[in-house]
């Protein structure tokens, strides 16, 4: 029994340790935009603020010519949540796909989706651009939401094994019951992958919200940035850098995340225990 609790307090401790060394940039970014601006690296080593700044929040906000913190949120919102739509509903699609349905070629489709998942993307950084550029789409969200609806490999791999754990005996007694693919599909596999496809949102939706490289090549008129390029803005060589209101909207940047992943966590739970069974 002693060397039982010798083994859970170790554990426990470490985990502590672990857990506060992982949350402390979080909470080194909450006490730094409570701080006077010419004093967050000054003074980085105190977690406490000498005063609370919380004008650095209604500085913050007020954004750059004009435009406000909420006009960037707005379009964020915008491209998370039509670019999370469509890649969950397409990698859905894709995935039932690969994982009922019998069609010539399947194994070297599927070869080919999983080897796109190893390109990095400043191999098709470029490629990306030329063509869209060719479409007109440049300064448009159009490169950033468009492609999500022709699936996204890492969700169709997920969603298809999930899909896998379901018995094909599902489908055999629908057939008998008059229905075709596409009712299968909606009527038996969607509302048995719901876990799997609100882990493939979370994820989705914090990617894009998170950012940052493709609203840099494609967007140039301010009024289009998303949350993540607009915190660039607050770093100017040519002046003085208002670092208090940067970090207080890095953190309200980060509530929609906070607020998605505690909501729908559930779903990640029963993912996970879920994509154990065996069908």
């Amino acid at each position: 029994m002693k060397k039982t609790k010798t083994k859970k307090t170790l554990q426990h401790t470490f985990m502590i340790i672990f857990t506060l060394i992982m949350i402390y940039p979080l909470v080194w970014m909450v006490s730094s935009s409570l701080k006077e601006s010419s004093s967050v690296f000054v003074d980085a080593h105190s977690l406490i603020p000498d005063g609370w700044h919380f004008e650095n929040y209604l500085t913050g906000w007020k954004g750059f010519a004009g435009i406000t913190f909420s006009t960037f949120f707005i379009n964020s919102a915008i491209i998370s949540v039509v670019a999370t739509v469509g890649s969950i509903i397409s990698s859905t699609f894709i995935a039932y796909g690969f994982a009922r349905v019998k069609f010539a070629g399947k194994s070297v489709w599927f070869i080919c989706m999983m080897l796109t998942m190893m390109l990095p993307f400043e191999m098709v950084m470029i490629p990306q651009y030329i063509m869209f550029n060719k479409f007109g789409w440049i300064d448009t969200y159009l490169p950033l939401i468009l492609p999500t609806f022709f699936g996204i490999p890492f969700f169709i791999f997920l969603i298809m094994q999930f899909i896998r754990t379901i018995p094909t005996e599902l489908d055999e007694a629908a057939k008998i019951d008059g229905c075709n693919s596409f009712q299968i599909f909606y009527r038996i596999i969607v509302p048995l992958i719901v876990p799997a496809m609100m882990t493939s949102a979370i994820f989705s939706f914090y990617w894009r919200w998170d950012d940052f490289m493709g609203p840099l090549i494609y967007l140039s008129t301010p009024e289009k940035y998303p949350v993540s390029l607009a915190l660039k803005l607050f770093s100017d060589p040519n002046s003085v850098t208002n670092w208090g209101a940067m970090f207080a909207m890095s953190t309200l940047s980060i509530l929609p995340i906070f607020v998605i992943f505690f909501v729908f966590q559930r779903y990640i739970v029963d993912g996970i225990s879920t994509s154990g069974l065996k069908s």
